[in-house]
């Protein structure tokens, strides 16, 4: 029997790779959104190719940290040639030790007087 793999076994997760779970965990969305919503979470500070989202969603549907559902939005509000994707629970689990890696750092950088505490 094959073990699942443990989340701290991705960590440190490259940038990239966190940004499109983060835009995955709020709900199923196509690749175009996955850009949009990246780039609007970041103030535009990050933008994703196309490319570069579709090579690293590949990896991430072979790592099982996303798939692709079998249910579609109403036909209304869907075009058939989009492709959605969803986080799995191992890509949640992923997400949050790996948030939780960041925090921490964040948490050590403000005990050094580095930068300041938020208020």
């Amino acid at each position: 029997m094959t073990e699942s793999p443990r989340p701290a076994e991705f960590l440190p997760l490259p940038p990239v790779t966190f940004h499109i779970l983060v835009a995955l965990a709020g709900a199923d969305r196509h690749g175009y959104a996955v850009i949009q919503e990246v780039a609007e979470r970041t103030g535009g500070a990050v933008v994703l190719s196309a490319g570069t989202l579709y090579r690293s969603i590949h990896r991430m549907l072979e790592q099982g940290l996303i798939s692709e559902p079998k249910s579609r939005p109403t036909p209304a509000d869907d075009d058939e040639r989009r492709r959605y994707y969803r986080l799995t629970p191992l890509g949640l689990n992923v997400l949050r030790a790996e948030t939780l890696r960041l925090d921490d750092q964040v948490r050590m950088a403000r005990a050094t007087g580095l930068i300041p505490r938020r208020t």
